[in-house]
């Protein structure tokens, strides 16, 4: 059985779009959806709850004892049954044939990333899907937990996600299994439309907090060979040097530089917190 893990706080109105595509998934393998709901203020527990009373394979459990959705994830684990473990965002919508692509990529592998669909859901002009964190710090492959699947046995032996990163606990989660010898690969056919966030501040906010999780990462994986990219970062300061002037006249610029410029700003506090230089 491959079990499912949503977790879950304050997800509408999208919580329903995305349970919708997964109570639609048609896969040989015996699936369930558990939904691991981390203190929700909205109405989301209570949409749950409904879908789980309709559809015998989803269901809804209470992972508000910590808050975070590392917590809620692990969570979910510990209630689900499966031997095989997919994970995704509630805010997201997966594609057709997403699971069923996450068990074949399982068949060879430990640990498996999709690839996301970052057009249809942000009204963009149609693109190819793209895996959203292949490699990173010229270190190990990695995936996203928005579109990520392991072997259980694998998961349980590295202890699940880290409960103390709030993000980047994917990359981190995929760097230690490969490290203890686990396989990885990109499951090409395990599609996800990703949600991304509208609004300046929003973009930059959510940026920022990945851009914190960098230094973090760097410091923990430095001894096994993460590394630093200064030209990168070099390059990209530069960037929006030249470009802040232009942020008025451009249309379609505003969300990439915020983008840009929250991952850059949130690198150099993290690198303050931790001690490192990880621009």
């Amino acid at each position: 059985m491959i079990s499912v893990i949503v977790p879950v706080r304050d997800a509408m109105p999208h919580l329903e779009e995305q349970l919708g595509a997964l109570a639609g998934q048609q896969c040989a393998e015996a699936w369930e959806v558990v939904v691991a709901d981390n203190g929700s203020a909205d109405q989301s527990a209570a949409v749950a709850r409904l879908w789980a009373d309709r559809h015998p394979q989803i269901r809804w459990i209470d992972a508000s004892g910590r808050r975070g959705a590392p917590a809620a994830r692990n969570a979910g684990v510990r209630a689900a049954t499966g031997g095989l473990l997919a994970f995704c965002d509630a805010d997201d919508v997966v594609g057709d044939g997403w699971l069923t692509a996450l068990v074949a990529a399982l068949g060879h592998a430990d640990v498996a990333a999709g690839i996301f669909d970052f057009s249809s859901l942000n009204g963009r002009p149609g693109g190819s899907p793209i895996p959203a964190a292949m490699q990173q710090f010229g270190f190990l492959p990695a995936g996203l937990s928005a579109n990520l699947a392991v072997r259980r046995s694998a998961f349980e032996a590295v202890g699940g996600f880290a409960e103390d990163l709030l993000v980047g606990e994917d990359i981190d989660l995929c760097w230690r299994l490969q490290l203890e010898g686990y396989r990885f690969v990109m499951g090409s056919g395990a599609v996800v439309s990703k949600r991304e966030p509208a609004g300046f501040k929003q973009v930059f906010r959510r940026a920022s907090a990945y851009g914190r999780c960098g230094p973090v990462l760097y410091r923990r994986y430095r001894p096994s060979g993460a590394r630093r990219d200064l030209a990168g970062a070099a390059r990209s300061w530069l960037w929006l040097l030249i470009q802040a002037p232009r942020l008025l006249t451009r249309a379609g610029l505003p969300a990439g530089w915020a983008r840009a410029a929250g991952m850059r700003t949130g690198r150099l506090a993290g690198s303050l917190k931790e001690r490192v230089f990880f621009p």
